[in-house]
């Protein structure tokens, strides 16, 4: 094992990074200089040599000189607030296209038109999105950053819309050097080797679809792992564990979203996710006919941190005992210490999720509003389901199952993002104190 885990980490160092290169062509002008002339030209090969100088001499500036170039685009590519006052004033006496149109560039900041220069050059859409991660990276310390990100997140909206985007069913026969970044960015529940990913793949019970675009596709965007199962799954070590036969198909009645990872930290804040399981359950239900259930096995991955901030009266006093119980499982002791507590651990969860809230009225848990905002149900709690390091250290070792009922899919999302209204079957709203709050409501 030891040997087939070096293999893959040196097969991933030589193909996981690559991305599209650039020469600065030893020019001897600054980065900041350079954007300047960009800006400047108006000829379409002087702008193309000088975005491929630009790009190639970003990669070679190490962090200093990046959060200088950052620093640059916030303060000398802003928007002009004053010609912007001074056009709206004009077009609020003269309605007419010039005059808007005017008005519309002046409200555009510069760095709008410098970012889509660059993006003219053949592969700069990748470098853009690695510069956008280096730039949130330093926007963590730096907030006013986040003027210049605006800009970045604008443009990313468009150009990785849904429309440009390419759904890709990955099998254990995708060109290795996806598979290889399939590994690489799974997020929720880690692929050890290739024998790993071979199980995740191969199983005529297993799928795996990704989002591609054009410009990077060699590059999964975001992909979703399901696994199809008779009956609805209660425990990610049940999902992954090595099996010696496949369901066929028609003993197949649930489809289960195990995990789902997005792919590009350059991407951040530009969503996927609902647009991709919503593709996948079409293409399931046209081939699979008899499927009749759509869930998550998902984690609750603030769940444990929330808890020991927030709920030991809900526990009852119990939740000391409870994170010991974890801290011995962690360490290599029994993880079945966990069991008596499974009835305070769902109660708990129910709570954190359908009762617990931020200022904004959405649950403070990232995962439950992902898949509440596309409109599914809170199904079902199970203690134990995730007995990994993280799972545990986490979230105690709860999951959850979410629904996605095709029929009430549309009004539930609807209602969350009107009113916030989360939907939970009665099983687990009967879980919490109040029995019935304005926050949920019960599915019977």
């Amino acid at each position: 094992m030891a040997r087939t885990r070096n293999l893959l980490q040196d097969f991933l160092s030589t193909i996981a990074d690559l991305r599209p290169t650039f020469s600065s062509s030893k020019d001897e002008r600054s980065i900041e200089d350079l954007s300047t002339d960009l800006l400047k030209g108006e000829d379409e090969t002087s702008q193309q040599r000088l975005g491929r100088l630009i790009l190639g001499t970003y990669e070679e500036l190490d962090d200093e000189e990046k959060k200088r170039f950052f620093r640059f685009l916030t303060d000398e590519m802003d928007l002009d607030s004053q010609q912007v006052i001074t056009y709206a004033q004009a077009y609020q006496s003269k309605r007419d296209a010039a005059t808007l149109a005017a008005l519309l560039q002046s409200a555009e900041p510069i760095r709008q038109r410098y970012l889509r220069r660059l993006n003219q050059v053949e592969g700069a859409t990748q470098v853009l999105v690695h510069m956008r991660a280096d730039l949130l990276r330093f926007a963590k310390s730096d907030k006013s950053l986040k003027i210049a990100d605006l800009d970045f997140s604008h443009l990313f909206t468009s150009w990785f819309n849904r429309g440009f985007l390419t759904i890709q069913p990955i099998s254990w026969h995708t060109p290795a050097n996806i598979l290889a970044k399939i590994i690489k960015y799974e997020a929720v529940h880690a692929i050890n080797d290739w024998d790993d990913l071979r199980s995740r793949l191969q199983p005529d019970d297993r799928r795996c679809y990704a989002f591609f675009h054009p410009a990077m596709p060699e590059e999964p965007l975001v992909f979703v792992e399901v696994a199809l199962c008779r009956g609805i799954p209660s425990s990610i070590q049940n999902v992954l564990e090595e099996r010696d036969s496949s369901l066929m198909h028609d003993e197949v009645d649930t489809a289960a979203f195990y995990s789902i990872s997005n792919c590009q930290r350059g991407l951040q804040g530009i969503s996927f996710g609902n647009s991709l399981i919503k593709q996948v359950v079409a293409d399931l239900s046209k081939e699979i006919p008899t499927l009749k259930q759509f869930v998550t096995l998902s984690p609750l991955p603030g769940f444990a941190a929330w808890a020991k901030d927030n709920a030991d009266d809900i526990a009852d006093g119990a939740l000391s005992d409870i994170a010991q119980a974890a801290s011995s499982a962690l360490r290599g002791g029994d993880q079945a210490a966990l069991t008596s507590f499974n009835k305070v651990l769902k109660e708990l969860a129910a709570h954190y999720l359908l009762e617990a809230k931020r200022p904004d009225g959405q649950p403070v848990d990232a995962v439950a509003r992902f898949h509440l905002r596309n409109g599914a149900c809170v199904h079902a709690l199970h203690p134990l389901a995730d007995l990994s390091d993280n799972g545990i250290k986490n979230s105690f070792g709860v999951m959850v199952n979410y629904a996605y009922d095709l029929a009430d899919v549309a009004s539930r999302h609807e209602n969350y993002m009107s009113d916030h209204i989360v939907v939970a079957r009665k099983q687990v709203a009967n879980l919490t104190n109040s029995k019935s709050s304005s926050f949920f409501r019960v599915k019977d």
